[in-house]
């Protein structure tokens, strides 16, 4: 096996993990070209990869392929390269460098005569934590919109019905999705229209922080999203605070805005409270109003092969243009099928 092959390994095994607000870690151990254990970063204040795939063996004149620049500092669980060096593993090679600036595992490791490597399927290793790497260098989430549409970019008909649009394969992946991002948003229509509880029904997976755009506060005091308790409800000056103070015991109310919620200064404020991505499930018009913030990072879009015709809910509602040149352009990542649908991944270009 090449180091790439091993380094990819490593991604899948980084994937099993939940462990933001750290970043997806996997680490294989190879001695005498034999694969010899395998770790991966499963929940943050557990062991990391590194000391998972150590842990019990003879590393001595072992390589350790792991997705991320092994650690240097104290944080809730010992440095990794002191793991390393104790291990007396011979060579170390590693994906992408570590965008933290208390991180400096590479020189600790050879200053100590450990052999390194970087730079094996950067890219690759960098894609699996866009969110922790966009957090560690901006103190921003990455935010995501996610929706669910037909093939003319409708997300339900003109009387607010999507039940269901997209196939099973695809609304399971929603779930697997909001086991892996901090938090999920959505405007308080979506919340009036059909009561989500915005949970990720997965085994082994961990629900979302659950964040609602509500500029006057309508969200209703049983709503399901507010069970529970640990909901984020982002309103405006236009709140009446007797409202305030009867959904207070049920929510944390951030006022952000006069007239609409400040998108950026709510992303800011998540991303001061460790938050590290964003998922929106928003409707036409959450969607349309975080574009035009400019707080958009990813687009994930699952596309059914249904026509709804006519004027219905779109998934983008926002102001005409006149000019092309006004359009948003996007990049494509990917697009996959997904049951009977057609899953496309896009950047901003």
């Amino acid at each position: 096996m090449s180091d790439e092959d091993y380094m990819r390994l490593a991604l899948e095994l980084s994937l099993q993990g939940r462990p933001s607000p750290n970043p997806y870690v996997g680490a294989v151990l190879v001695k005498d070209g034999k694969i010899i254990s395998r770790g991966y970063h499963q929940k943050a204040g557990m062991a990391h990869a590194e000391a998972e795939a150590i842990g019990g063996q003879d590393c001595k004149g072992a390589t350790l392929y792991v997705t991320l620049e092994p650690c240097s500092h104290w944080g809730k669980t010992p440095p990794c390269t002191k793991a390393i060096i104790e291990a007396a593993v011979k060579e170390v090679v590693y994906g992408a460098e570590d965008p933290t600036e208390k991180v400096r595992g590479r020189e600790e490791l050879e200053a100590a005569g450990v052999t390194v490597r970087g730079g094996v399927l950067a890219r690759e290793c960098e894609l699996v934590n866009e969110a922790f790497f966009k957090h560690a260098r901006t103190g921003k989430p990455f935010v995501i919109i996610k929706a669910g549409m037909t093939l003319d970019a409708q997300l339900a008909t003109s009387t607010g019905k999507s039940q269901w649009i997209t196939s099973e394969e695809s609304r399971n992946l929603v779930h697997e999705l909001r086991s892996r991002y901090d938090a999920v948003l959505v405007g308080v229509n979506t919340i009036l229209a059909d009561n989500p509880h915005l949970t990720a029904r997965t085994e082994g997976g961990r629900d979302p922080l659950r964040v609602v755009l509500d500029s006057r506060l309508r969200t209703p005091s049983d709503s399901n999203v507010l069970m529970g308790g640990g909901a984020i409800i982002a309103t405006t000056d236009r709140a009446d605070q007797s409202r305030i103070q009867e959904l207070e015991g049920k929510a944390k109310i951030w006022v952000l805005g006069r007239e609409e919620v400040d998108i950026p200064r709510l992303m800011a404020k998540l991303g001061e409270n460790g938050v590290t991505s964003v998922l929106i499930e928003g409707g036409g018009t959450v969607n349309a109003a975080a574009v035009k913030a400019g707080v958009v990072d990813k687009y994930i879009l699952f596309i059914a092969p249904k026509l709804m015709l006519g004027a219905n809910i779109p998934a983008f509602k926002g102001a005409p243009i006149r000019e092309l040149t006004e359009a948003v352009e996007l990049r494509y990542a990917s697009a996959i099928r997904i049951g009977g649908d057609i899953l496309v991944e896009a950047y901003p270009a």
